[in-house]
């Protein structure tokens, strides 16, 4: 299997990872194609497959921001089961994060996702078994991610302004033992990753104002 880094819409690859997105995700959490021109230039936002012969079997996005020593995970796609492609993904990703780290002479604090929640969706994920909402939380259970103490919104990727529900703030502390996380960090994450949404609403300003005002966010469990 191979790890393959995306970086144009013109790279024979593209097609089968938007594909992969559109199987896989409700429609307002996919950026349609030729928005995604300009985030495949962006040299700190990665998109990789992994490619099996020619076939994209998986897929994962995600940045490190050295100021604010968190790294975001944008998505995690498993196309086909029984190939071991998340434990790939993962691990390939680990292996990048840590040298963006050590590129900009930071220590991590953790890293952030927006993880479903079974009991508030019924979307079925492309009928992909390893996607299931149920079976992703569980895995990142058991990886090490918490959600934030916080009834989440984001801004539809639609970009018609609309809010999606139906997820939680994730969280992966670098330190097991880490129980919280400083409010204003998660407010300027937030606005940080969602600069490129201009229409954003108003339930979103709302969370994250409140975020200003928290001096800590307790880590709970998923």
């Amino acid at each position: 299997m191979n790890y393959y880094r995306i970086t144009s819409i013109e790279d024979e690859n593209f097609p089968k990872l938007h594909r992969l997105l559109q199987e896989v995700f409700p429609p307002e959490e996919v950026l349609a194609y030729e928005l995604w021109r300009e985030p495949l230039q962006d040299p700190t936002i990665h998109v990789c497959v992994a490619l099996q012969g020619d076939e994209a079997v998986g897929a994962t996005e995600y940045r490190y921001y050295p100021k604010l020593r968190v790294a975001m995970t944008d998505f995690t796609i498993i196309g086909r089961h029984g190939l071991g492609v998340g434990r790939f993904l993962l691990r390939s990703r680990e292996k990048e994060l840590t040298r963006l780290a050590q590129e900009s002479g930071t220590e991590p604090i953790g890293m952030f996702a927006e993880i479903y929640d079974p009991y508030r969706t019924e979307h079925t994920f492309g009928g992909v078994n390893p996607m299931n909402p149920i079976v992703r939380r569980e895995v990142l259970s058991h990886i090490g991610y918490k959600k934030l103490d916080l009834s989440y919104v984001h801004p539809s990727w639609d970009l018609e302004g609309g809010a999606v529900s139906g997820l939680d703030l994730g969280f992966l502390p670098k330190q097991e033992e880490m129980s919280e996380i400083s409010g204003a960090l998660a407010a300027e994450f937030l606005e940080t990753y969602y600069s490129a949404i201009e229409k954003k609403p108003q339930e979103w300003y709302s969370m994250v104002e409140k975020l200003k005002q928290r001096k800590t966010v307790a880590l709970l469990e998923l």
